[in-house]
């Protein structure tokens, strides 16, 4: 059973968009996933911004591999490295650490991840830049 960085369950991070390098809701990781798509992030225009601005367009759809593209509220499982260099860059996405794996710790303290962490409300447009 996949834990989150608190130790507990992994939750789901999004449904809707479905999310996950399995397209399962949840940020569940496997060898084959290279990227490792651990950390669900709620998507804010300036995360955006920056991902399209180092080539991860994260806005525009992609239907061949299940992508719907983003927008600002939606919660996603991201890279890690992708969510280190937005941290880098002073442009990193809250993220939901009950849906965040816990393999993520290898590389990121939890301290660090602490200080992003949100709950979502029911409508997430307050988050939109």
């Amino acid at each position: 059973m996949p834990r989150n960085v608190l130790g507990g369950e992994l939750e789901t991070c999004s449904t809707d968009p479905l999310t996950g390098w399995f397209r399962s809701g949840d940020c569940s990781s496997h060898p084959s996933d290279r990227g490792r798509h651990t950390i669900c992030a709620v998507m804010t225009a300036e995360f955006l911004e920056h991902q399209q601005s180092i080539g991860n367009d994260l806005i525009t759809p992609n239907p061949q591999f299940q992508f719907p593209g983003l927008q600002p509220g939606d919660r996603w499982c991201v890279t890690l490295a992708a969510w280190v260099m937005a941290h880098e860059a002073g442009k990193a996405a809250p993220i939901v650490l009950a849906a965040t794996n816990e393999s993520v710790l290898t590389t990121v303290p939890l301290d660090l991840l602490e200080r992003y962490a949100v709950d979502v409300p029911d409508d997430a447009s307050s988050l939109e830049d």
